[in-house]
Formats: C-alpha cells, sequence, structure tokens
C-alpha cells in the first residue's frame, strides 16, 4: 500500500507543483515528494512486524522532512495509524479501516479543517466516510477503491471553492477554477493504496 502512494506521488509531483502555482507557491509537488520518499525510505529499511512502531517510525521521519505544513500534516496522518495499530501485526478489513480511520481523525484533529475549506480534507473525510459506510463483505482492495474515489470526488470539487487555509486563503475568489493540491495529492495517496494491493 504505502509503495503504491509512493508511487502515485512520484508520477504525478511536477503536476502537483504546477497546481500549486495556481493558489500557492509552486513547491507541494517537491514537498509531497520529499516527504514520500522518506516513506519509501522507512519501508525499505523497517520490517513491518509491529504496526505500532513501524507507522509510527514513518511518522517521525515524515515529520522530520523540511516543507512547510505538508511533513506535520502527513506526520498526524501516519502517527495516528500507529495508534490504531498499536498491538497489531497483520490486518484484516476491519483493522485496515479501523487503522486508516484513526490516520484520517488524528490528521483532522492536527488540520482543522472541515470539507468545503479547500484542503487535502476534501478529500480525506469523503474517504473516511466510505471507509465507514463501505460494506463490510467487500474486499480489502474494494473498500480501498471506494475511499479512492470518494477522495478523487472530493479533491475535484474543490475547483468550486474559496480558500480558508493556507497561502490560497489570501487569494479570494481567484483560487476557483484550481483544484486544491494537497487534496489532489490526498486522493493520489489513496489511490495508491488501492493500487498496491
Amino acid at each position: 500500500m504505502l509503495d503504491g502512494a509512493v508511487a502515485q506521488i512520484r508520477q504525478h509531483h511536477e503536476m502537483l507543483s504546477r497546481l500549486d502555482a495556481a493558489v500557492g507557491d509552486g513547491d507541494h509537488g517537491t514537498t509531497i515528494l520529499r516527504t514520500m520518499e522518506a516513506v519509501a525510505r522507512t519501508v525499505a529499511e523497517q520490517p513491518a512486524g509491529d504496526l505500532q512502531q513501524f507507522f509510527s517510525k514513518i511518522a517521525w521521519e515524515v515529520m522530520s522532512c523540511d516543507g512547510g505544513s505538508t511533513g506535520p500534516l502527513l506526520g498526524a496522518l501516519f502517527m495516528g495509524m500507529s495508534e490504531a495499530g498499536a498491538g497489531k501485526t497483520e490486518l484484516d478489513r476491519a483493522g485496515l479501516v479501523a487503522l486508516l480511520e484513526g490516520g484520517i481523525l488524528k490528521l483532522h484533529k492536527q488540520s482543522r479543517a472541515q470539507i468545503g475549506d479547500k484542503t487535502m480534507m476534501d478529500a480525506f473525510l469523503p474517504a473516511l466516510a466510505a471507509l465507514r459506510t463501505s460494506d463490510p463483505a467487500c474486499s480489502i482492495k474494494s473498500t480501498l477503491q471506494l475511499a479512492a474515489e470518494a477522495a478523487t470526488t472530493g479533491a475535484e470539487a474543490t475547483k468550486t471553492m474559496r480558500a480558508k487555509y493556507g497561502r490560497a486563503r489570501n487569494l479570494g475568489d481567484r483560487v476557483i477554477g484550481h483544484p486544491d493540491p494537497g487534496a489532489v495529492s490526498a486522493s493520489l495517496i489513496l489511490r495508491g493504496f488501492s493500487e498496491g494491493v
């Protein structure tokens, strides 16, 4: 899953920076690529036995990346996943949903943004809703696909929004018509999770 997310960001980081150039300082693709490369290094170096330790290590590596708010926000996501993974070495579908729920809720608490604020929460919160309402009989892959589709729809909806956080909030109506790069990157991470499975 994590390698799939890294692959998506590697493939699309230039597009993410172009999106950010329209609403921010144009460095989101570079920053999130740096963050996800830290994830890739940790996955390669850290055995995925104890899931709490595994995701905690990822969280600290991500938070140590230089690059504005991206590191702390994604660090909160992985730290929440770490806390939800306490005592686990394997995940079934219910365990995976709980892990992602823990991560997204921790990120939500850190960011304080809501749907409609033109942030990555516009992708993560619809994904969380899709996870919570998905059929327990669904496979892990199908469950992740539903979350990824909801995130993509949420990211696309940010085109019509004014920003309430970050540099984009200073641009007023000029950001309308441009999707939020954080929301797009969140949807790519979730797509990567699905494709990685």
